[in-house]
């Protein structure tokens, strides 16, 4: 029996690896995009933190400049520094 494959679509799907569903500064799902972004993906990554706290990278962002002394993970209040 042979078979002839005429047409074929693919679907796929991707997440985030992070541990929460949400952005801890903005609770929006990490599947979307924070509010100053209109497309999730590239333009909007999570950025973790050494505490391995993710957050929206422009969360995050708003969040270190806002800090007058030393940033704070909004999460677990230790001292913030990005992850390598």
């Amino acid at each position: 029996m042979k078979v002839n494959i005429l047409q074929w679509h693919a679907v796929s799907s991707w997440t985030w690896d992070a541990q929460d569903e949400t952005c801890g500064i903005c609770r929006m799902a990490f599947d979307g995009c924070c509010p100053d972004c209109k497309l999730p993906g590239d333009d909007c990554p999570l950025i973790w933190g050494q505490c391995n706290h993710a957050f929206h990278l422009h969360c995050i962002l708003k969040w270190v400049n806002s800090q007058t002394s030393q940033a704070h993970c909004p999460m677990c209040r230790r001292e913030w520094h990005f992850k390598e």
